[in-house]
């Protein structure tokens, strides 16, 4: 996401940070996938694809599916080809396409379902964005819309350096233009474009001593989440090293706490065409 309608994208296009976003996929797959409505589409738009990590778990949930995705950055687009290109058993099941979400080069009635992943919190104007998937998709078609609700996140023990970070992170995302607390918006925005059948649901990850193996697991792709912003926060002057390296030793600190918890909520939508 790299055109002038995409904003707020704090952590850069590099190697790591594409496997970062595959790795995020995988991690949150269940919570995200797990009950779909996808079984009877066939032609799947995906807006805002990234470097194709959410492709690839839509084209194995729902084997007979075909998924055009649009993405506006060019590095992520060719990382996304690249990795999908590598399964074999993808080919020929996805076109992978360069667009402006607020303008999809698509005619009306052109799928029967489209999926969104932490791509509206990105965007300059997500009604416009709606609108348009909206515009491409049939008569009674789903949509599932996945967003950002940054206010919920809490790490226990309390890290104080940590939270200041957070909280310049996502000053600067609106800054930017995006917006990070989106998701709990997305009932007013979806119904505006005219969707209906509209249902939101609240996703809550709360790990704790119950859940030891997958709370280390979250804790450790949250640190990296964190740390990828480091240079662009540090580049716009909204935070100091001081706070960096406070925020990295406490998250050091959480992850080797006997009782450490991990809570976060992110909101999926789900709508349908009329």
């Amino acid at each position: 996401m790299s055109d002038s309608n995409t904003t707020g994208y704090l952590h850069g296009f590099s190697q790591k940070e594409e496997a970062r976003l595959r790795r995020q996929a995988r991690i949150v797959e269940y919570r995200i996938h797990g009950t779909l409505p996808f079984q009877r589409t066939r032609h799947l738009l995906e807006v805002g694809s990234g470097v194709g990590a959410q492709t690839e778990i839509l084209l194995r949930h729902f084997p007979d599916l075909h998924v055009t995705s649009v993405e506006a950055s060019e590095h992520n687009l060719d990382a996304a080809r690249k990795y999908l290109a590598d399964q074999p058993w993808l080919q020929g099941r996805f076109e992978a396409t360069h667009g402006d979400a607020h303008a999809l080069d698509f005619p009306a009635d052109s799928f029967d379902g489209a999926f969104l992943c932490w791509i509206l919190e990105h965007v300059r104007d997500p009604a416009r964005v709606l609108s348009e998937v909206r515009r491409t998709l049939r008569p009674g078609s789903p949509v599932v819309v996945n967003e950002v609700q940054n206010a919920s996140f809490l790490l226990s023990p309390y890290s104080p350096q940590m939270l200041r970070y957070w909280g310049a992170f996502n000053d600067h995302q609106f800054e930017l233009g995006g917006d990070p607390f989106i998701g709990a918006k997305l009932g007013n925005l979806l119904q505006r474009v005219g969707f209906r059948d509209i249902e939101t649901r609240v996703c809550t990850i709360l790990l704790d001593n119950r859940r030891p193996a997958e709370r280390a697991e979250f804790l450790e792709f949250w640190s990296d989440l964190l740390l990828s912003g480091c240079d662009e926060l540090l580049d716009a002057g909204k935070v100091d090293q001081e706070t960096i390296d406070g925020m990295t030793k406490e998250l050091r600190d959480v992850a080797r706490d006997p009782d450490a918890v991990f809570y976060y909520s992110f909101i999926q939508a789900r709508a349908r065409t009329s």
